[in-house]
């Protein structure tokens, strides 16, 4: 094993034998280089949220018309370093009536339930943190933390619009979960294990191909379960202020714009990982740091997919994405996964190009199925809502023409 084929392995090797030759024992060499490695991933993973600023307000003002952070630095590269000292050095400000306790765990609670995903995240063959064969419920489980930061943060701050955002996170965030989980659930059906790197090691054909429907869904859903536009309604400025992060200030209110910025980027992540193949592609076993590569290129479309949308689509209201939830995705995802069991164990003793063909067109049929069924119902709604808007416009009218005769 070379520096340039895996320098991570090559790294901690290292190390661990320098460490070994001052006396200490090789185990415990072993396990003090590890906790020095667990220290560093997540301040490499904070000091990344400088980049992913950058990137994001500049691909969002391309979108936009306009060139983003153009004037501190080249290119504006030093934007985010600047704001970064700016909400170091700003006052923390705690508000009359708040719970003390809550209020000032949340912030940590929305970084840490993110930083807590990346344990189980296969970068290559050889660099992941740990290889539980629980990973994927581990990542639902240690994501709900970050819901739980903004639901202590809304309760516990003494203000109606943080808690009214608070309010709607348990309304929509938990609420797509549901199909999110359904979804995930396709790639551990497919991979037979529950364990990340396994999942990444069955996609000789990646689970997008296989199982398309659950991929759509699961992108979606975690764009809503992060609370990212068209989703944000957490944080709707036009209703309810900041929402959630309405009475922070400082480093505090910073912690949960890196605990938003960061958390997409780790769905991104985590999709790469569960139906993009992860780190697989030509050499990726026999040099590792080629599989590195390869996950990141993959993370970076998909982040780059979530940033589209958050800068060209328009807020939803909270009826339309609950409804959005419970008649469409919800269901669809059921009935992905359901007959993605199905067909697993009807076409075991087929080929695996006539098992992946049964998968394709099997979701193709629930699309269509779907799509028929959404555009009657949301059809439906419109016109109920249409209705009901002429019905307001003409009592509106009547009250005007009443109070200009009196």
């Amino acid at each position: 094993m070379n520096f340039l084929s895996d320098p991570v392995t090559f790294i901690g090797n290292w190390l661990t034998g320098l460490v070994a030759g001052l006396g200490m024992p090789k185990e415990t060499a072993a396990a003090w280089v590890t906790g020095v490695a667990v220290g560093i991933l997540p301040l490499l993973a904070m000091l990344w949220v400088l980049v992913l600023i950058w990137y994001e307000r500049k691909v969002i003002g391309r979108l936009q018309d306009r060139p983003g952070p153009n004037r501190v630095g080249p290119f504006g590269l030093i934007q985010p370093v600047a704001d970064m000292l700016k909400i170091f050095i700003k006052e923390h400000i705690l508000p009359t009536g708040v719970d003390r306790l809550p209020y000032n765990l949340a912030p940590i609670l929305a970084v840490g339930g993110v930083l807590g995903m990346w344990v189980v995240v296969p970068f290559s063959a050889t660099v992941h943190g740990v290889d539980i064969n629980v990973g994927a419920l581990y990542i639902i489980a240690v994501g709900a933390i970050g819901t739980l930061g903004i639901i202590f943060a809304g309760y516990s701050s003494n203000n109606k619009y943080a808690l009214l955002a608070a309010f709607r996170v348990v309304a929509q965030l938990i609420s797509y979960e549901i199909p999110m989980v359904l979804a995930l659930l396709v790639p551990v059906l497919l991979a037979r294990s529950m364990g990340m790197n396994s999942i990444v090691q069955a996609q000789p054909v990646w689970f997008i191909v296989v199982a398309p429907l659950a991929a759509l869904l699961f992108f979606i859903s975690s764009i809503a379960e992060v609370g990212r536009s068209p989703f944000d309604l957490a944080e709707a400025e036009s209703e309810i202020v900041a929402g959630f992060n309405t009475e922070y200030s400082g480093l505090k209110f910073g912690m949960f714009y890196v605990g938003e910025f960061l958390h997409a980027f780790t769905n991104s992540l985590i999709f790469t990982a569960l139906f993009l193949g992860g780190w697989q592609g030509p050499g990726a076993e026999q040099f590792p740091i080629l599989g590195f590569i390869y996950f990141f290129l993959k993370t970076v479309v998909v982040h780059f997919l979530g940033i589209a949308i958050r800068g060209s689509m328009p807020r939803f209201r909270i009826d339309q994405v609950m409804q959005l939830n419970w008649k469409l995705f919800t269901p669809i995802a059921l009935a992905a996964f359901s007959v993605a069991a199905v067909v697993e164990k009807l076409a075991a003793g087929l080929g695996d190009a006539m098992r992946i063909g049964i998968h394709v067109l099997v979701n193709l049929v629930i699309l269509v199925i779907a799509v028929l069924i959404g555009s009657r119902v949301f059809k439906a709604r419109g016109v109920r809502l249409d209705a009901l808007a002429e019905r307001n416009r003409a009592a509106v009218k009547f009250a005007m023409e009443k109070s200009h005769d009196s």
